[in-house]
């Protein structure tokens, strides 16, 4: 059914008239929308991504359930010093992840990045610190709705669109409850908290606008435009109850000494902050190499243990050790050396596809160089290859409104609130990255079935 829904919705624009005009609302409604990344088109696609209910339905209880396995490494790490090595959790992180937020929730909000084929359905990451996107798929998914295309397309097949706009605001609510340990009395302030001038600005004005819609002021800020008085944290003589922290600690972590004040009053618990510092947990990309570990299978149920198997590559911390591959003894940079058709070396904390060396896409003697400058910088981890997820899709091509069919890579990123999937979107890349800081860029995910 899937491929027949795509090859119709390709036919359907077929239609000059009607492509011409879904890609001129489309250009209209992004500008209108601030979908402009970097002053770009965040979705300069004319088809969002597709995926069946029944896929839906898998991809929601599989999600949750490597999130409940996810809970039981940060339980772990919290209470094990050995496990937060092989997390690769710093010193001054470490100090950072032992404040207790004044709730339970390890990631109120996070993104699994996965890739889902006919046959598989895979997890590369999780990003659990400060997840985009978010308020940017709201928006796009209201525009290829609206699209006369999609329209036509209705007429054939049942639409689901996915929104994640409530879903945020009732974490950041619920987190501030549970922090109080009681109902608040009034609407807390918000405020969204990162650098100045970066290019996700145009996400953090569509999440100040809809938490004022709903009731609740909110401010954007940078950390030095924050005092903390020994009592309340506040920006402009305004009082902060929750920071929306999109404010990741490598970015942080160099500015903390000057621009403390965010710190002294998380750390007083005089704000509520989500997602905390103790998201750094589940974020590192060593999590993989926890769950795909042997030693810490004693941490997970059955189902969870299944579910790991079956969606999570075997990973390990990159180092000179003697470990196991699926049962069998290896020594692990020898291993790597021999194996780099199946494998790719990664940053173990960075984001937008930064030091990432695909052995698959390498010569020898830049697998070597790779492992050489992996072995040197440390933190760095080494994974199996997944089965990744290409499709086509009609992409405007220029500022003519030109577009063709070109062979995406897609990246579906499930969206969890409070460990439940409550929305999603898709990243698209003409690469081996499909990362929107890099050069790729997105579109909504639907949920369809035949009429």
């Amino acid at each position: 059914m899937l491929k027949q829904a795509v090859e119709h919705y390709h036919e359907l624009l077929s239609d000059t008239k009607l492509a011409t005009a879904s890609l001129q609302m489309l250009d209209a409604e992004l500008e209108r929308s601030r979908l402009i990344f970097g002053g770009r088109r965040l979705s300069p696609y004319l088809r969002p991504h597709f995926v069946t209910s029944k896929d839906w339905a898998h991809i929601t209880t599989t999600c949750e359930t490597v999130f409940g396995a996810l809970q039981k490494v940060k339980d772990a790490a919290v209470a094990d010093d050995a496990v937060l090595n092989e997390l690769g959790v710093t010193e001054i992180e470490k100090e950072l992840v032992r404040i207790d937020p004044g709730y339970s929730h390890v990631s109120p909000t996070s993104r699994l990045d996965s890739f889902l084929t006919e046959d598989s359905y895979s997890y590369v990451e999780l990003n659990g610190e400060s997840p985009a996107g978010i308020a940017f798929a709201d928006s796009a998914s209201e525009i290829f709705r609206a699209l006369p295309v999609m329209g036509k397309f209705a007429e054939r097949y049942q639409i689901q669109t996915l929104e994640g706009r409530s879903k945020m605001l009732d974490v950041l609510l619920r987190c501030y409850e549970e922090f109080l340990g009681r109902i608040p009395e009034r609407a807390p302030t918000i405020a969204i908290v990162d650098l100045k001038d970066l290019p996700t600005i145009k996400e953090f004005e569509l999440f100040k606008e809809y938490f004022e819609s709903n009731g609740f002021p909110a401010i954007i800020c940078s950390p030095d435009e924050l005092e903390f008085n020994g009592d309340r944290l506040t920006h402009n003589g305004t009082t902060v109850d929750i920071v929306y922290k999109r404010l990741l600690v490598n970015e942080y972590l160099p500015i903390m000494e000057r621009d403390h004040a965010l710190l002294d009053a998380y750390r007083a618990g005089a704000v509520c902050m989500v997602n905390s510092f103790r998201g750094k947990l589940v974020h590192k990309k060593a999590v993989f190499a926890v769950l795909t570990n042997e030693r810490y299978e004693h941490l997970f149920n059955e189902a969870e243990l299944s579910a790991i198997t079956k969606h999570i590559p075997w990973t390990r911390m990159f180092r000179e050790e003697t470990t196991e591959n699926h049962g069998a003894a290896i020594d692990l940079v020898e291993w790597t050396r021999t194996n780099s058709h199946k494998l790719v070396l990664k940053p173990n904390d960075d984001y937008g596809g930064n030091g990432i060396y695909i052995g698959w896409n390498s010569t020898a003697a830049e697998w070597d160089d790779a492992i050489a400058s992996a072995l040197k910088i440390g933190d760095y981890l080494i994974q199996e290859r997944v089965k990744t997820a290409k499709e086509f899709f009609p992409m405007i091509t220029d500022d003519e409104g030109n577009w063709e069919m070109t062979e995406q890579l897609v990246d579906l990123d499930p969206l969890l609130f409070l460990g439940k999937v409550g929305s999603a979107f898709t990243r698209l890349s003409s690469t081996e990255l499909a990362n929107v800081s890099s050069g790729g860029g997105m579109v909504p995910t639907f949920i369809i079935d035949e009429a």
